[in-house]
Parts: structure tokens; C-alpha cells; sequence
């Protein structure tokens, strides 16, 4: 956005609240995001090897009801590679500083979830609720195989990004969403174009401490999670662990999917997530 319209959306803000119809995209800070809607704001945060087109089953279905705000996590999509140190919760502020959203639900996919969660905790007062679909977690000791990816990164060193794509596409995250033959096409397209979030220096991003695996019952606000029946194991251990956790967070299990609910069965996730939404903001 530029200058003249920022300056046009705070006016319009000023005068007439979160009643205002938003359209449109741009990058802040490096961040490249899309909104779309009016009313309460619902920010879509990604999983990773993937962008924030997997939630077009979502965006415009969300947008016909709320201000709906997607983006690329540092290092994924259209956002810019880390250059210096980062965190993951500070760059969501500032891409919420810039749209002037004071407030905001957040729905997150697996690391998107785990963002959602840090920022929840770091900013409470701009979150109004949580949807945590098979959520990460900041500080949870991953035990399951499907979590060894040295054979991806060590593709994407050796500049094979196919075949580093085709063994992300097998490993147990993704494999339960393949088997969907409407599937395979997208989500072999947002691993070949994201592999290079393999290369992402891990030491430049900055981590919550004490982690939100020991801060889970500071979340005051209505939550969700969502787990797939057919998740990977530790990602079913994590549903449990926030359901328990968080004062008076819901679960609800989605049969017969795996790790990308939202893309896997977009009806009942949507669904889900509408119903959850309705309640928060009593529509």
C-alpha cells in the first residue's frame, strides 16, 4: 500500500469502525498479505511448506462475513527470506499495525497454529479468539518419525527442490491429503514453489520464552482446536495438551482426515469454524 493509502484507510477507520468493505494487497516489513470483507477481522496464518493459498477453500467464504486478512510467514510464498533476526509473533503485529486491525481472531494451520498461540500469549489484547487447527506448539518435544526431514533439507541443499517436494509429499504430514486425487495438484505446486523455506536459517528466528508449551493456561480467550483423526501422532498428543490446557478451549476431531483439515474436508472445517465464530461475535 502506499503512503496516500494508508493514510485514507486510518481516516476511513476512524470514522466508520470495522463496518468498512476491504479489498486488496500488499507487503509490510517484508510480509506479503491479502484482505478482503468487512466487519470483525479473522487473520488465516499457513502451515509450513505451504503459503496462504491453502486457505482459498476459505477466504472468500470467510469474507462474506468478516474482514479477512491472509499472509506469507517470513519466508514462505511472496514474504521475503529472514535476513536478521525475527519472530514469527512481532512480525504479525506489525502486519497488523499497518491494515489497522486493533483486534483480531486467528486461525492457524500446524505452524500457523503454533504462531497464533505465541502471539496470543505475547499480545492478548489484540486477540479475540483462537481456531488451532492440528496445531504446533512452541516448546513440545516432537518424538514422531515424520518429523526426521533430514532427507528433504539435504534435496533442497543439494538444489533437487523436485524431489525435495515429492519426499515432503510422502512423508506422514502430507501423505493422508495426497491420497485425495483433487488435492494432489495444489499441494504439489505449494511444496515445489516453497521448498526454499527448507533453507530458512533456523538460528534467526527468535523464540518465546519460556516457550507456550509452559503458558498455555495464560490463554483467556475463547479457543478452538481442531484436530484430523488420522494426524500424524505427536499433532494428536499437541490437540489433547490445548484442549486440556486452555481454560475452557473446545476439540473437535474431523474423521478420516490427516494434517491439513482445512484443505481435506473444507466443509466440515468451515463448518466448524463458522459455528465457533458465531458464538465468539454472537452473529
Amino acid at each position: 500500500m502506499t503512503i496516500r493509502q494508508c493514510l485514507l484507510i486510518g481516516v476511513l477507520t476512524h470514522l466508520f469502525g470495522t463496518s468498512i468493505a476491504w479489498a486488496g494487497s500488499g507487503k509490510v516489513n517484508g510480509l506479503y498479505y491479502e484482505t478482503k470483507g468487512a466487519g470483525e477481522a479473522v487473520v488465516f496464518i499457513h502451515g509450513g511448506q505451504m503459503d496462504r493459498r491453502m486457505w482459498d477453500e476459505q477466504y472468500d467464504l470467510f469474507a462474506k462475513h468478516y474482514r479477512v486478512i491472509r499472509y506469507d510467514i517470513r519466508g514462505f510464498g511472496k514474504s521475503d527470506a529472514p535476513e536478521k533476526p525475527y519472530s514469527d509473533a512481532d512480525d504479525l503485529r506489525s502486519l497488523l499495525d499497518h491494515v489497522r486491525v486493533k483486534k483480531a481472531t486467528l486461525i492457524g494451520l500446524s505452524l500457523g497454529a503454533a504462531v497464533a498461540t505465541d502471539f496470543a500469549i505475547l499480545f492478548p489484547d489484540a486477540v479475540n479468539s483462537l481456531v488451532l487447527a492440528c496445531p504446533g506448539l512452541g516448546g513440545f518435544r516432537f518424538e514422531d518419525k515424520a518429523n526426521d526431514l533430514r532427507a528433504v533439507v539435504e534435496a533442497v541443499q543439494d538444489e533437487n527442490h523436485e524431489m525435495a517436494a515429492e519426499l515432503w509429499l510422502k512423508n506422514p504430514y502430507m501423505s493422508v491429503a495426497m491420497e485425495n486425487p483433487a488435492l494432489r495438484t495444489k499441494l504439489t505446486q505449494l511444496a515445489r514453489e516453497n521448498t526454499r523455506c527448507w533453507l530458512n536459517n533456523p538460528l534467526m528466528k527468535r523464540q518465546m520464552k519460556p516457550p507456550a508449551a509452559e503458558r498455555l493456561p495464560q490463554i483467556s480467550i475463547p479457543s478452538l482446536v481442531v484436530g484430523g483423526e488420522r494426524d500424524v501422532s505427536d499433532i494428536q498428543k499437541i490437540v489433547a495438551r490445548l484442549a486440556s490446557e486452555i481454560p475452557g478451549a473446545e476439540r473437535q476431531i474431523v474423521p478420516g482426515a490427516g494434517h491439513l483439515v482445512p484443505m481435506e474436508n473444507p466443509d466440515a472445517f468451515n463448518r466448524i469454524a463458522l459455528e465457533f465464530l458465531a458464538k465468539v461475535y454472537r452473529k
